[in-house]
């Protein structure tokens, strides 16, 4: 099986980190984000990984090399400049029919291999692993009718979205929605596929999800992943 990890971002919310270390090399525990990524990866046998890369692309490479110490197969697949998330995926060669794609800054114990299962058996273009998110309103949130009179009176609600977990599963004709040498992102190509009529699934997970983004995020994901670093690892091997 085959996967393909979006690793070339320049990670501006994780300032001043990632100005001299691309964030899937950020350290979490004894391991950057990015390997326990591949690590998981392998467990679910996913044996060929592309990494498109770009900002301080060299130090990625040096890390990882062509996978052997992990036992499996990394290649990459750079681009000259930002093409935005969906974009990077028509420059690689030798796609597989049906493959993952991936943020390589998430920490999560997805079984990546039940997920691509579940892709495969719905018969569409994309699946997109989906997760409940609560988010907090910290105001007074008002309920209007047609005359602005006031229906209901909400004291801080909080509302719970399905979003997306940054991991999708495509065939492989969804590259002829992707236009060349030009922006675009995963928001403009699932819509895109929507407009067409496509078939886009979700995947519903409940387990653990962080997207490590931000200075709090990440601090959260080190401290979570040295509590339970066995349900992110389930055969941790020696580096």
């Amino acid at each position: 099986m085959q996967a393909v990890i979006l690793a070339g971002g320049k990670g501006t919310r994780l300032r001043p980190y990632t100005t001299v270390l691309p964030k899937p090399l950020m350290p979490i525990g004894d391991y950057p984000i990015l390997e326990i990524v591949i690590r998981q990866l392998r467990q679910h046998n996913f044996g060929n990984v592309v990494m498109a890369v770009g900002h301080l692309k060299e130090l990625i490479q040096a890390f990882f090399d062509h996978g052997a110490r992990w036992g499996i197969d990394i290649s990459y697949s750079f681009e000259s400049e930002p093409l935005g998330t969906a974009a990077p995926i028509k420059l690689i060669k030798d796609l597989d029919d049906d493959f993952l794609v991936m943020n390589g800054d998430i920490l999560t114990t997805l079984n990546y291999g039940h997920f691509f299962d579940y892709h495969k058996a719905s018969y569409g273009l994309c699946t997109i692993a989906a997760y409940q998110k609560p988010v907090k309103i910290d105001l007074g949130v008002l309920s209007l009718d047609r005359e602005n009179r006031i229906t209901l009176y909400t004291e801080k609600p909080t509302l719970v979205y399905d979003v997306s977990m940054g991991i999708y599963a495509f065939n492989k004709e969804v590259l002829k929605f992707i236009p060349d040498n030009k922006h675009f992102d995963f928001p403009d190509l699932i819509n895109t596929l929507l407009e067409r009529g496509q078939v886009v699934t979700a995947y519903p997970f409940d387990g653990y999800w962080l997207d490590i983004g931000r200075p709090s995020d990440y601090d959260v994901a080190v401290e979570e992943f040295e509590k339970n670093k066995g349900e992110f690892l389930e055969q941790p091997c020696e580096s």
